[in-house]
């Protein structure tokens, strides 16, 4: 090809636009290379091997903002349906209860429902004797239906008050309060907080005495110490059972948390 036939094709409007836009594109693309080389510079692809790695427990103490009780109503009858309207009967006069206190709709949560039938048991028969198959069988002798709700009380000052208004009111199995935070990671957070600003402080206590500096951090790891549990100050109520005072008293406490935390630092 000779020179004058390059000269057509580059004089050719469409070429040389295309040739500009590939000159664009592959400034670009060195520029990027650029500046990833000169953002990683002095940087080992290899894991770091100088490191040290520290750990740090954690604790927060809270106070609890909700209480959570719930209680059960159970009622037999010879009948699904009578069981049932007396149940439902009954269950409804203790959420209404706990409503007219101020208690939320959305605070009040059934938790199960049951229907299950009540039998009586026959007379085994006799060693020998030859007994037909419906004398020994159980019979149903009627039903129980049982209804379980969970309550959640903000105003713990009503706490104590609500469970002797439901003692009254005759429900079953009422079980509680179980104080807690509404906001369940509040707790963790905190403690692990706590955990992370003692795992620093040693990491700098531990590279003063080394003679090392601290740099990034290439790893981290923690673990949430279980259940929350209660601390209670003296003085600060009695007895939580329903006895015979009509409002029980009822002490709050604290609850709290714990966090492990283990952090690990490239050193210099």
């Amino acid at each position: 090809m000779n020179n004058n036939s390059l000269y057509e094709i580059f004089d050719n409007g469409g070429v040389r636009i295309a040739l500009i836009g590939a000159l664009c594109i592959l400034s670009l693309f060195l520029l990027a290379e650029t500046i990833n080389v000169a953002a990683n510079f002095n940087r080992s692809g290899i894991p770091a091997t100088d490191t040290i790695t520290v750990q740090g427990d954690g604790q927060a103490t809270l106070p609890p903002d909700v209480a959570r009780i719930s209680f059960s109503v159970e009622n037999a009858k010879a009948t699904v349906a009578d069981a049932q309207e007396a149940t439902t009967k009954q269950a409804n006069a203790a959420i209404d209860y706990v409503k007219e206190r101020g208690v939320a709709d959305k605070d009040v949560k059934m938790l199960s429902y049951n229907i299950s039938p009540q039998y009586s048991y026959p007379n085994p028969c006799p060693a020998g004797a030859i007994c037909p198959d419906y004398v020994r069988a159980p019979k149903i002798t009627g039903y129980q239906v049982s209804e379980t709700v969970q309550v959640t009380v903000r105003d713990l000052t009503l706490v104590g008050a609500m469970l002797g208004g439901l003692g009254k009111l005759g429900v079953q199995n009422l079980n509680g309060p179980a104080f807690a935070l509404d906001d369940a990671t509040a707790g963790y957070d905190a403690a692990r907080a706590d955990a992370i600003n003692k795992a620093k402080a040693q990491a700098e206590l531990l590279a003063d005495q080394l003679g090392v500096r601290l740099g990034k951090i290439v790893n981290f790891s923690e673990s949430s110490g279980g259940y929350p549990y209660p601390m209670y100050g003296y003085g600060m109520g009695g007895d939580m059972a329903i006895a015979k005072a009509e409002t029980p008293n009822v002490p709050t406490g604290e609850n709290t948390y714990n966090a492990s935390v283990s952090i690990t630092y490239e050193i210099r």
